[in-house]
C-alpha cells in the first residue's frame, strides 16, 4: 500500500526550524510503512515559510533520504519565480517535485495552468513533476482529466497528480485514462477522510496528513477491504473521521494535528500563526474523546 504523508515543518519553541528532527521523523514513518513524504506542502505550512526555510527543509530531508522512500518536494508559490528557484534548487535533491497553482492572482484558462506548470518543471527536468490539486485553497477548478492529457502531452517530466478534491468522477476519469491510454501517471488520491471511498475506484496511491498519525489504521482499512467486509471498513473509516473532527475542533486541525505527534513520540514543536498549538490539557482532553471512539494506541502510529 503507497501511503505518503503529508509532513509537518518541525520548529523550535520559538517557531524557527527545528531541522535536527526530520531524521528522526522519516525513520518514524518508514518503522509505520509510509512509503515517502510530501514536504513543504498545505500540511507543512507552506504559505508561513520564507525560500529559504523551504530550501533549508529540502536539504534536511535529502539529507537523510533512504532508497524506496520517496521524497517529493512542494515548490509551489505565488510567484512564478520564486516556484522556479524552488525546483531548480530541488534538483539532485528531492525524488520529484509538486506546484500548486496560483491562489491570489489566479490563473484564468486551462492553458495558462499547463503553462505555469510548464515552466516549473522545466526548472528541474530530470525530476518527476506531479501537479497539487486542492481547489478549496487554490480556487482553481478545473477539470483534472482535461488537465492530464494536455500535461502529458505538453510537459516531458509530468508524472501525475496529487488530487485532493471530492470531485470522484473526475479522480475516475484521470483513472481510466491511465489505464485506456497505458500512460505512466501517478494519481494520489488526497482527502484521507474518503480514503475507503477511493478504494472502490482502484485507487494505488495516497497523500495526506493522518497518515502521520494512523498509518496502522488505514492498513488495516485496506485490508478488511481487499477481504471485501465493507461494513468494517467503513467503520474503522469513520474512527479517522473523528479523529480528524475532534482535533479540528480544537482550533483547526493543522494546528492540532502538528500538537498530536507529540503524543506519538515526535515532537514537531508549535505553530506559526494563524495556526493553534494545543497545550498539554488539550491534547489530553482531545485522546479521552478520542477512546469514546475506539480510537486507542494500535490504531496509532508509533516510535521505533
Amino acid at each position: 500500500m503507497n501511503l505518503i504523508a503529508a509532513t509537518y515543518a518541525p520548529m523550535h519553541s520559538d517557531l524557527s526550524l527545528n531541522l535536527e528532527v526530520i531524521e528522526g521523523y522519516g525513520d518514524f514513518l518508514k518503522f509505520n510503512n509510509i512509503k515517502g513524504a510530501f514536504i513543504n506542502g498545505s500540511t507543512g505550512d507552506f504559505v508561513s515559510l520564507s525560500t529559504n526555510e523551504r530550501k533549508n527543509i529540502m536539504k534536511a530531508w535529502s539529507a537523510h533520504r533512504s532508497e524506496g522512500f520517496q521524497v517529493i518536494n512542494h515548490v509551489g508559490h505565488t510567484s512564478l519565480l520564486e516556484a522556479v528557484e524552488l525546483a531548480r534548487h530541488s534538483a539532485g535533491l528531492a525524488d520529484g517535485i509538486a506546484v500548486i497553482a496560483p491562489y491570489y492572482f489566479k490563473v484564468r484558462t486551462l492553458d495558462q495552468l499547463v503553462q505555469y506548470c510548464k515552466e516549473v518543471a522545466a526548472a528541474a527536468p530530470q525530476l518527476p513533476f506531479y501537479y497539487y490539486h486542492i481547489p478549496v485553497l487554490s480556487g482553481t477548478y478545473f477539470k483534472m482529466h482535461d488537465f492530464v492529457q494536455l500535461a502529458y502531452e505538453e510537459i516531458p517530466n509530468f508524472r501525475g497528480v496529487k488530487f485532493t478534491h471530492n470531485d470522484f468522477v473526475d479522480f475516475q476519469q484521470c483513472l481510466q485514462y491511465k489505464r485506456k491510454e497505458g500512460k505512466d501517471l501517478e494519481l494520489f488520491f488526497g482527502i484521507d477522510e474518503m480514503f475507503v471511498n477511493s478504494l472502490s475506484l482502484e485507487g494505488q496511491g495516497w497523500v495526506g496528513s493522518t497518515y502521520n498519525h494512523l498509518a496502522p489504521l488505514y492498513t488495516e482499512i485496506y485490508k478488511v477491504f481487499e477481504l471485501k467486509n465493507y461494513q468494517r471498513a467503513n467503520e474503522l473509516q469513520n474512527m479517522a473521521v473523528q479523529f480528524v473532527q475532534i482535533l479540528d475542533g480544537y482550533g483547526g486541525f493543522n494546528g492540532a494535528g502538528k500538537s498530536f505527534m507529540k503524543l506519538l513520540g515526535l515532537d514537531c514543536g508549535p505553530s506559526r500563526f494563524p495556526h493553534a498549538t494545543l497545550s498539554e490539557k488539550d491534547l489530553k482532553n482531545a485522546q479521552l474523546k478520542m477512546e469514546e471512539y475506539g480510537l486507542t494506541a494500535p490504531n496509532f502510529s508509533k516510535c521505533n
